[in-house]
């Protein structure tokens, strides 16, 4: 009888805490919470904000991952506690502080240029989950998943 291998980890040995990526967003009117139709201010919409947080995730994961892989967000503890006007910078980091199995656990934080104020504009955690690329697709009925 032969010995029973444990499961190929999802992850790459390279996915580790400590990753960490940082994206930047000169703010536009199409980022405006009165654009994204989520309240009527021409200021940075609380969505575009949670968006470059999850990109800023995707950068730190870039190349590592396996090449069937992908992560998708699962879970996000957010708050946003200033404005931001149009024309102003903010720079979003995350950075991997827990790998649990498949479940990935990220500091956010977004700063405001000194140009305009400076400071801490939001914070959080966000949660992203390591998946198999075509099952995820197949799961969710998308043509040409395999």
């Amino acid at each position: 009888m032969s010995p029973t291998l444990p499961p190929a980890s999802p992850l790459s040995p390279t996915v580790a805490a400590g990753l960490a990526a940082t994206v930047e967003l000169t703010v536009a009117d199409v980022d405006t919470a009165a654009c994204a139709r989520t309240g009527d201010v021409p200021v940075l919409a609380t969505p575009r904000l949670v968006a470059l947080c999850e990109e800023a995730c995707c950068r730190a994961l870039d190349s590592h991952l396996l090449a069937d892989r992908t992560s998708v967000a699962s879970r996000i503890q957010f708050d946003h506690l200033v404005p931001v006007p149009v024309g102003a910078t903010v720079r979003a980091e995350a950075t991997l502080e827990k790998v649990e199995g498949r479940r990935l656990v990220f500091t956010l934080s977004v700063t405001l240029d000194e140009n305009h104020r400076g400071g801490l504009v939001a914070a959080g955690r966000l949660t992203r989950v390591v998946v198999q690329r075509s099952a995820f697709l197949a799961k969710a009925g998308c043509p040409n998943a395999g």
